[in-house]
């Protein structure tokens, strides 16, 4: 029932707030179980995937009129809410891409709410924003980008592919996307199909070139699809680069990538939402040397930099791009506009409200330094590495691509007497099997039209024997439910 309140008295007391010291007691309270999950990780349940069913029933109720005590609602988000999820930072996920995070990302993540800083414009947050410039520029030099790059933090490697596309698409098609074509390999992220599409593409202007034996695009059938779009009247106008794909972690060879759209006048956007972080490492180097060849990166610290969720980055290499492509006019932003260094953000992306992600990656860095980083990134490789080796040591699997940072996929043929088909199943089915069990969770893709088995191994928290434990229970299951054939499919 609505109250409507005497006329010329204003409703309420004007706070939102509880006194200091229940803040206090209440915001130990939420440390306090976060402290413990985290100290406690390796000992529980990789989690737990409700039905919707069940779900409903938990979360049926309306918000009350008249609040409750915070631990009762602490309490409850722990038994209901958190126990039915999948923990992507423990140590034996190895499903997509994990999210280990860190503590001092988190807390950084709460001072970012607490402070609830807007950084959409210089005039509402010009120290975040100056330490958002600072970040960004130490990401260009790290991936080799030249000083005139620039770009900003966004959700994620979907929002990032949108907003280089988008750089992209005005840069070299000035928004007219007629005959333009885009070209990728057959390993692309879906979000570069979502972007496309959003940004006026159809679905034939993507060309999905073939990859080599190790999944990596190749460059003498680029040069020929080129070539031939070029003779039919079409617009090569970008090709779209993995640079660790989330299938297998392979790297296309960007410096050849990167000559072919010099030559062509083309635009070079490479995803590395999963592997450019991996950059600062020791073990990568190589791998990833060209990245600075890019006119547009994608990367997500949220990965490889082992930030919370959720932040991405896009980089450009000619920072004016960004304006010119996303900055707007509204008499009601008359006052923030600016000058000069001076930057609005909201004038780089598609964002105008925006949070301050920029700060948990600071915290990170500035708590642990880089060294850690760099320790943890080549941890994951090594990890992966082993992984590789256990399964190959393994007559029941055969590896279907080397392990590359940090994913390796492998295929479960058991004694090798079952047929293509028979095997697909027994591979599609291992994972509910493992995950229901609540020890490990490992995921499937598709490779060369088999179905394979996929550990993405970045997380710091694993050990050696997490990969044994792990890679023993998928040879495991695979042997049973090969031996009850009517439990698959």
């Amino acid at each position: 029932m609505n109250h409507r309140p005497e006329q010329g008295r204003l409703p309420g007391d004007g706070r939102l707030e509880p006194d200091f010291e229940q803040m206090r007691s209440d915001g130990y309270a939420a440390i306090d179980l976060l402290v413990d999950h985290l100290s406690t990780l390796s000992d529980r349940s990789v989690g737990h995937v409700g039905s919707a069913g069940e779900m409903a029933e938990l979360f049926s109720a309306d918000p009350p009129d008249r609040g409750r005590p915070f631990t009762e609602v602490l309490s409850h988000a722990r038994k209901d809410i958190f126990a039915n999820s999948l923990l992507c930072n423990h140590p034996r996920y190895f499903a997509f891409v994990p999210g280990p995070s860190n503590f001092y990302g988190v807390l950084g993540d709460l001072l970012a709410s607490g402070f609830n800083i807007f950084t959409g414009t210089w005039l509402e947050s010009s120290g975040p924003a100056a330490l958002e410039l600072s970040m960004i520029d130490w990401l260009c030099r790290t991936v080799g980008l030249p000083p005139q790059s620039g770009g900003l933090f966004v959700s994620g490697g979907s929002v990032a592919n949108l907003t280089g596309l988008a750089v992209a698409r005005h840069d070299r098609l000035d928004d007219r996307t007629d005959d333009a074509v885009i070209y990728c390999s057959d390993q692309v992220h879906a979000s570069v199909d979502k972007a496309l599409f959003l940004l006026g593409f159809g679905s034939h202007q993507l060309h999905r070139i073939g990859t080599d034996s190790e999944f990596r695009l190749n460059p003498d059938r680029l040069r020929q699809a080129i070539a031939r779009d070029r003779a039919q009247g079409r617009q090569p106008f970008c090709v779209v680069a993995n640079a660790g794909s989330t299938n297998t972690g392979a790297v296309d060879p960007l410096a050849p990538l990167a000559d072919i759209c010099t030559q062509e006048g083309m635009w070079f956007h490479v995803d590395g939402a999963y592997g450019a972080s991996a950059a600062l490492g020791r073990r990568s180097g190589e791998l990833l040397a060209d990245l600075g060849r890019a006119d547009s990166l994608v990367l997500d610290p949220h990965k490889w930099m082992f930030q919370p969720f959720e932040i991405g980055a896009v980089l450009v290499r000619d920072k004016t791009l960004l304006a010119e492509t996303f900055r707007t006019s509204a008499d009601y932003m008359q006052d923030a506009k600016t000058t000069g260094q001076e930057i609005n953000f909201c004038d780089h992306g598609i964002q105008l409200s925006r949070g301050f992600r920029a700060l948990k990656l600071w915290v990170s860095l500035q708590c642990l330094g880089l060294d850690a980083i760099r320790d943890a990134i080549d941890r994951g490789i090594v990890l992966a590495e082993m992984a590789a080796r256990e399964v190959q040591r393994d007559d029941r699997f055969e590896v279907t691509s080397p392990a590359c940072l940090g994913i390796v996929t492998f295929r479960y043929v058991g004694n090798r007497s079952d047929g293509r088909a028979r095997l697909d199943e027994i591979n599609g089915a291992i994972p509910h099997e493992i995950m229901a069990t609540g020890e490990a969770v490992v995921t499937s893709t598709v490779l060369d039209g088999r179905m394979v088995l996929r550990m993405c191994v970045i997380n710091p928290r694993t050990s050696e024997h997490d990969i044994r434990r792990t890679v023993t229970m998928l040879a495991d299951t695979g042997d049973h439910l090969a031996r009850h054939a009517d439990g698959v499919g």
